[in-house]
């Protein structure tokens, strides 16, 4: 496993180096973010600069490459001015699963009223259900079918927060706080933990329970 807090501590000083005063914001996202990681998992990090100039993806990328584990680094970056006016059922997911390093998010939470995040449960129950019902028909991959199921966790994130005004990072405290639980998540636990891909079984119950968000949701 990689030791993230060495790593991010490496990150941020490079940053820093490279943009000077100009970093408003750093920050670490996904599966490390949660304290989920595996030894495969992605380093999803978060730069927000005063402004964000093609220049400046140049020296982000090349400081990159000077970084150890270079190939599971991904993430985000972008000016400031972007995320203020930035579609704000985007901004629910990024703001409270974004871990801070360095600054702080609060400067987008007023954008992100309940009416954005029932967006975002919308949006995000709508690209399931036409990914897993194109992936059905067509790709039959069980691959997407896993990628799905990951991105319907992020759904239920904001369902539940949406109900009850609390956001749960841990997928299996999220799970432990529904009642009844919810099989979706509990599918993309399984899953994650290596279960088989019951193919048309899991694509079922994903595109009923995504049926359901859109319906259910609906302006």
């Amino acid at each position: 496993m990689i030791d993230i807090k060495t790593w991010i501590k490496d990150f941020t000083n490079k940053v820093e180096q490279a943009f000077l005063n100009r970093v408003w914001f750093i920050g670490l996202q996904g599966s490390y973010g949660r304290n989920e990681a595996t030894e495969t998992s992605d380093i999803d990090v978060v730069v927000i600069l005063d402004e964000l100039r093609i220049s400046d993806l140049k020296a982000y990328r090349d400081m990159l490459d000077t970084l150890p584990n270079r190939e599971l680094v991904c993430g985000f970056i972008s000016g400031k001015d972007e995320l203020l006016n930035w579609e704000a059922s985007d901004l629910f997911q990024f703001c409270y699963d974004t871990a801070p390093i360095k600054g702080t998010l609060d400067f987008l939470l007023e954008k992100i009223d309940r009416q954005a995040v029932k967006r975002t449960i919308r949006i995000g129950a709508c690209n399931i259900y036409h990914a897993c019902v194109h992936n059905f028909v067509h790709e039959k991959s069980g691959d997407i079918l896993r990628s799905l199921y990951k991105s319907a966790v992020f759904v239920i994130q904001a369902v539940w927060f949406y109900e009850t005004g609390k956001y749960i990072k841990s997928k299996a405290e999220l799970q432990n706080a529904i009642n009844p639980p919810s099989a979706v998540l509990a599918t993309a636990l399984n899953l994650k933990n290596g279960a088989d891909v019951k193919f048309e079984e899991m694509s079922e119950l994903l595109i009923n329970w995504a049926k359901t968000c859109i319906v259910g949701y609906a302006e």
